[in-house]
This record gives C-alpha cells, sequence and structure tokens, in this order.
C-alpha cells in the first residue's frame, strides 16, 4: 500500500482509536496541552495589552514584546526548557505555547482599547466614573471583538504547534507523528500521514469553532466595517 492506503487503514482501525496511547488519548493529551497555554498567554498578555492600551502608551513595548516572541522559535525553547527545573513532559511545552501565543493576544488587547470611541470615553470620564470603570465599563466591552480576534489567531497557532511535544515527550497527537518515524518511512509512512491529517484538521475545527465565536461578538456594524475594509484591499 502507498502511504495514503496506510493512512486510511490505520485510521479505520478501532484499535488505534482506543488503544492506551491512541488517537483519543492523544487527542485528549493535546487539548489540555493547548488550553493550558492559551491560558496561560490570556493571563499574561491581556491584562497588560489592556493597561498600556489604557494608558494610551507602550505601543513601542508591545511592538518589541511581540517581536521578541515571535523571534524565538519554539523548538529553541522546547530544546532549552526541559535543561531546567521544568524538566521533560508537559510543563516545559505548555510555557513555550504559551509564549508563543502572546503576541497575538497583547497586540490585539492593546488596540482594541485604543481603537475604543474616545467620546464614550470622555463621556464617561465626565460622569464621574474611575479610570478603572473606565476601562472595565466602557474601553474593556468595546475591545472584546479584537481580544475575540487575537483568542482565535493564538487558539489556532498553538493547536497546530502542539505537535511538537512530542519532542520532549510531551504527548498529544506529535506522539502519533513521531511513532510513526520511529517505525520507519516504509512501515509507519501511514501513520505519520494520518498524524498529520489529524493535526491540521484539529487546528481548521478550533479556527472554524472560533470564528463563529469572533463573529458572535463583534457587533453588526463593526463586521460591515471589517468587509468594506477588505473589500477595498
Amino acid at each position: 500500500m502507498n502511504p495514503l492506503e496506510q493512512a486510511f487503514a490505520w485510521v479505520n482501525d478501532p484499535l488505534n482509536w482506543t488503544n492506551p496511547g491512541g488517537i483519543l488519548d492523544r487527542l485528549g493529551e493535546h487539548l489540555v496541552i493547548s488550553v493550558a497555554a492559551v491560558a496561560i498567554g490570556c493571563l499574561v498578555a491581556w491584562p497588560l495589552g489592556l493597561w498600556l492600551g489604557h494608558a494610551r502608551r507602550g505601543g513601542g513595548l508591545v511592538v518589541v514584546l511581540s517581536n521578541i516572541s515571535l523571534a524565538i522559535p519554539v523548538i529553541a525553547l522546547l530544546t532549552i526548557l526541559p535543561l531546567t527545573f521544568l524538566g521533560f513532559g508537559r510543563a516545559p511545552v505548555i510555557v513555550a505555547l504559551a509564549v508563543f501565543a502572546v503576541p497575538p493576544l497583547l497586540a490585539t488587547a492593546h488596540t482594541g482599547v485604543l481603537q475604543a470611541d474616545p467620546e464614550a470615553r470622555d463621556a464617561a470620564l465626565g460622569m464621574g466614573l474611575s479610570s478603572g470603570q473606565v476601562l472595565r465599563r466602557v474601553e474593556l466591552p468595546l475591545a472584546v471583538p479584537y481580544l475575540a480576534a487575537g483568542f482565535r489567531t493564538a487558539a489556532v497557532q498553538v493547536v497546530a504547534t502542539a505537535a511538537l511535544a512530542s519532542f520532549v515527550n510531551g504527548g498529544g497527537l506529535g506522539q502519533i507523528i513521531s511513532a510513526g518515524f520511529g517505525l520507519g518511512m516504509a512501515v509507519g509512512g501511514g501513520q505519520i500521514l494520518a498524524g498529520g491529517v489529524l493535526v491540521a484538521l484539529l487546528a481548521l475545527l478550533a479556527d472554524l469553532l472560533l470564528a463563529a465565536g469572533e463573529r458572535a461578538v463583534t457587533p453588526r456594524p463593526l463586521r460591515r466595517a471589517r468587509r468594506g475594509q477588505a473589500g477595498r484591499a
């Protein structure tokens, strides 16, 4: 059989789904790693981005932090972090992917607050709201569509990149691919292809679901404005 036929046969074998270390187990590990990494990225990036946007400063800092995060390859972090107190396993993978998730989360949080209607902000201040109340009650709700867009980008990137967890025995769908390489291309070619397709399908599914969520939290006037900008582009 060619690799495509091998992949089809491998995916359709029920034992490859239900056995320990099978698709279901690896899928659960992949989701745990991805959710944890994106959650940590949100906890770090969103408060910082929202505060800098509210203060109307730090644009250069946001760019620098984003560029630094993007400049460090995930594979490099996965090589370095296991040599620290984190050791091998899920912990270094989650930290590395959280660093990878920070740039889109940070940039969109900062931009979202900056794009808030200045008249609404001034009106809130004129009504006697404190700076913190303006951020919570005015700027943050207006920034939600931007936060959703950044979350979608970060989540899809993390889901797709989490396959690298297999390099440090971190689990996930990447273990299926690495196990296939261990068997050699002649025997494990179909397993390698199947693992790659599973990762791609999971990333695509995450993108579709989060796109629906992003649309749901984006007001209709803003949707039309974005479509108009896309059309002009």
